[in-house]
């Protein structure tokens, strides 16, 4: 069993529901969604290009997927996450928007958020006593000739490359696109994600997230708010 610290809206958030209905799975309650009707593309080629995708459910991750440290307890990881998100202000994300990233595709704020990439460090240097040790396989497993001296560090430091300064928050929607299908798979996802992407995303929350078995999917375990209680209750 594997944990993660993400972020995703509740789950009766119009973007909850849309991005759901898109990967075939509800991230909170597992249960598999009817996907939508895409002029252009059937549902068995949507359920292809969202397979990767699908079995962790639509979230951005801030501490990415670990077992735990031999010390350490589901219990204590609990209450941690429920006392450190309690001292961290909620606010709004900027917009989401459909970009590419390499080969897939995700939503990604429209302008650089600080708030969302504090939260992401802060979240990896607190919750990292939790974490267990990167094993030899599960380092050979991170394609290191393909990283920089700064990931390569990272991921010795912190058991993944993409943190700190070389982390960026992304909600991913795909699994890799073949070139000669983006012109198709693009203009679908806005389509389907636009409608709910005209506002902030308001980050209040932080989520737990279990990996269901050794390679099973991903399920939100709880949500757990940011701020003090008597500030939650004013706002």
């Amino acid at each position: 069993m594997r944990y993660a610290i993400c972020f995703t809206p509740p789950a009766s958030d119009p973007l909850s529901l849309v991005a759901a209905n898109w990967l075939g799975r509800n991230v909170f309650s597992g249960d598999v969604t009817e996907a939508p009707a895409v002029r252009g593309l059937g549902i068995h080629e949507i359920a292809f290009h969202t397979a990767v995708p699908r079995r962790y459910g639509f979230h951005g991750v801030l501490k990415a997927p670990f077992h735990l440290s031999a010390d350490m307890s589901e219990s204590q990881l609990l209450r941690d996450l429920m006392r450190f998100s309690g001292t961290v202000l909620p606010f709004r994300m900027p917009r989401l928007e459909v970009a590419r990233l390499g080969n897939f595709y995700s939503l990604l704020p429209n302008r650089p958020c600080e708030q969302i990439q504090y939260l992401a460090s802060a979240i990896v240097q607190e919750f990292d006593r939790f974490r267990a040790p990167l094993s030899e396989a599960d380092i050979e497993r991170s394609d290191t000739d393909g990283l920089s001296a700064a990931q390569f560090a990272n991921l010795h430091r912190w058991g993944n490359p993409y943190v700190m300064d070389e982390f960026r928050f992304h909600m991913p929607v795909t699994g890799p696109i073949n070139t000669i299908d983006m012109p198709r798979i693009e203009p679908a996802l806005r389509m389907i994600f636009e409608p709910v992407l005209r506002e902030p995303v308001m980050v209040s929350n932080v989520a737990l997230m279990i990996e269901e078995g050794t390679g099973g999917p991903f399920r939100v375990h709880s949500l757990h708010p940011m701020g003090k209680v008597s500030a939650r209750k004013t706002a």
